[in-house]
């Protein structure tokens, strides 16, 4: 077995172990009484409202796989816009395992059906990823600078629910500062240099200038550009008729949405599919934001178990349809 493929599996490891943790903290409060305010919570809710989410989620994923094929066409290859949308939900579907294997995982799919070379969709696949990532900057800026009180609602927040933590358990203090020097210590000796750290922020930079000036060569800019503005507006749109689900978040509008947006992206980054950590975070915005305990935890979970079954039942079924719809081409490349 390579050294680069255990190191991989013990990032995955870690990073599983994350997500756990945070799993573990957002769900430790409940007890049989908590237990029965959740169960009530979500049987009163307006589950019907997961069927919206769903088709606005699907329509980001489907708007994501054409803003795809943008970048693909200047290599002078045309693609079909489905084999792009099937093979981004394929690649979503393998980031729930293993993540970033699904970015490789679905230019080997699409290459397979569309005859385009592995390495030629790897480099459209970071330019798009370098797009999202200035969104997502984007994003945080207009939460802070739309909300100038926010940081102050998370403090009291994390201070409270840290001395609730103690209080129930003296070494807990201890035991996620310990998590967190052992996970910075593993970053140090990653790096092992300070300036192995910013050589490799020099390169990422120059990365993303290079991939965001790329975009001038495209036959169609406007579009791209109009795409992505629609796939982070159908982000937020989704967390928003999210609100609606539930009698005690109906007060919150676009801005606590944005929020949402923000926090639920570092949680879908940080542990693979945002397992335990986007709800832990979303757990902690609402409570922010003054919502209890026990509809800050239905929401979060909901919310994240809809965008997980979305990516679950559309991967699968790409799975089938792929082939499916490529018959043809199949059929003349024997």
């Amino acid at each position: 077995m390579s050294k680069r493929l255990i190191t991989t599996g013990l990032q995955y490891l870690a990073f599983l172990g994350i997500g756990l943790l945070f799993a573990w903290l957002s769900l430790r409060e409940l007890d049989r009484e908590k237990w029965q305010q959740l169960s009530s919570s979500v049987q009163n809710a307006k589950l019907w409202l997961v069927i919206p989410v769903s088709f606005l989620l699907l329509l980001s994923h489907y708007l994501r796989g054409i803003r795809w094929k943008l970048l693909i066409d200047p290599l002078g290859y045309k693609i079909k816009p489905i084999n792009s949308f099937l093979t981004v939900l394929i690649g979503y579907l393998v980031n729930l395992g293993v993540p970033r294997l699904g970015e490789f995982i679905r230019c080997t799919f699409l290459s397979r059906y569309e005859k385009v070379e592995v390495e030629k969709l790897v480099g459209t696949v970071i330019v798009e990823r370098l797009f999202d990532a200035v969104c997502l900057l984007i994003v945080f800026g207009l939460t802070w600078g739309l909300q100038p009180d926010l940081y102050e609602r998370f403090s009291s927040v994390l201070t409270s629910n840290s001395q609730t933590a103690t209080a129930g358990n003296p070494y807990f203090n201890w035991l996620i500062l310990a998590f967190l020097l052992l996970f910075t210590g593993w970053i140090i000796w990653k790096k092992k240099k300070l300036t192995d750290l910013v050589d490799q922020v020099l390169i990422v930079f120059n990365r993303v200038l290079n991939g965001l000036l790329s975009v001038r060569k495209l036959k169609k800019p406007r579009s791209f550009l109009l795409l992505t503005l629609a796939i982070w507006v159908l982000y937020l749109l989704s967390g928003y008729i999210g609100f609606m689900a539930f009698d005690a978040t109906r007060v919150y509008g676009i801005t606590e949405a944005l929020t949402i947006l923000s926090v639920g992206s570092i949680g879908m980054i940080i542990s693979p599919g945002g397992i335990g950590i986007y709800a832990y975070l979303i757990l902690q915005t609402m409570q922010a934001y003054g919502l209890d305990y026990t509809n800050a935890l239905a929401f979060g979970w909901i919310l994240w178990l809809v965008q997980t079954a979305v990516i679950l039942c559309g991967g699968v079924l790409s799975f089938g349809v792929l082939p499916w719809i490529n018959a043809d081409k199949e059929k003349n490349n024997q």
